[in-house]
């Protein structure tokens, strides 16, 4: 996923000065259907060094599967997790309230990994209609107890976990919006069992997908692709459609 070749974005629009404050827009071929727009939060453990070219392929993907997708890119700024939380509520903000190309109105949120640590934390907000959090670091306390990737959670916080319950998404409630977790048994970057952790504390529905590793889940070539989309469906379809009430599998 890191290497692989991606489409382009459609357009490419800023919502703050930063050169990192800015949205990749991805249209669907047939151009925007009845379908929400997605905000796609990628992750890489919230560090500088991965951007938002590694998930440029799921962008595309969600695209071809009908859904306006803004891609999102975000200041990473170590020890500053506020900032990374404050970029993402902006994107999304912009995109609910008309300011890019893309259809506007309450939008979802797909993120992965580190990103969907930020986006359980943004689906919060008003403007989130639903949220699909893939391979999520969910429990940032769980995460820095087993020195995830060379203590990213520390770096990315500038302190212990413990210190800042307030962006641990296991220490808040649940997300008003119908909100889903897919994580995959085989994942050896975010183990399944920090979102099995933040799927007991919270109550938000667990699905594990059996044999399947970290970056399969954002991969539009993967056997769990099909899994992501039809969930994703269900999503955009509001919680009151067929598989909407979702049940967790932790």
């Amino acid at each position: 996923m890191l290497t692989r070749a991606a489409p382009r974005p459609a357009a490419t629009w800023a919502y703050g000065s930063d050169p990192d404050q800015v949205i990749d827009g991805y249209l669907p071929a047939a151009g925007p259907g009845s379908l929400p727009t997605v905000v796609l939060v990628h992750g890489g453990y919230w560090r500088p060094e991965y951007d938002r070219a590694h998930a440029r392929c799921a962008a595309g993907g969600l695209a071809a599967a009908g859904f306006p997708t803004a891609l999102a890119e975000y200041r990473r700024i170590p020890g500053a997790p506020d900032t990374l939380l404050e970029d993402v509520l902006a994107a999304v903000a912009a995109v609910a309230r008309g300011a890019t190309e893309l259809p506007g109105g309450a939008v979802l949120v797909v993120g992965h990994s580190a990103g969907g640590h930020l986006a359980l934390m943004a689906a919060q907000s008003p403007d989130v209609a639903g949220c699909l959090a893939l391979a999520p670091v969910a429990d940032l306390h769980m995460a820095d107890a087993l020195h995830l990737d060379d203590d990213a959670v520390r770096e990315f916080l500038g302190s212990p976990a413990a210190d800042r319950p307030d962006l641990d998404p296991a220490c808040s409630s649940a997300p008003p919006c119908p909100t889903l977790v897919l994580h995959g048994t085989e994942d050896e970057l975010v183990p399944i069992a920090v979102s099995q952790s933040y799927a007991h504390r919270t109550g938000v529905p667990l699905h594990p997908l059996a044999g399947v590793g970290h970056f399969a889940v954002i991969d539009p070539e993967s056997a769990a692709w099909p899994v992501v989309i039809e969930h994703l469906h269900r999503l955009g379809a509001g919680p009151g459609a067929p598989g909407g009430d979702q049940r967790s599998e932790a």
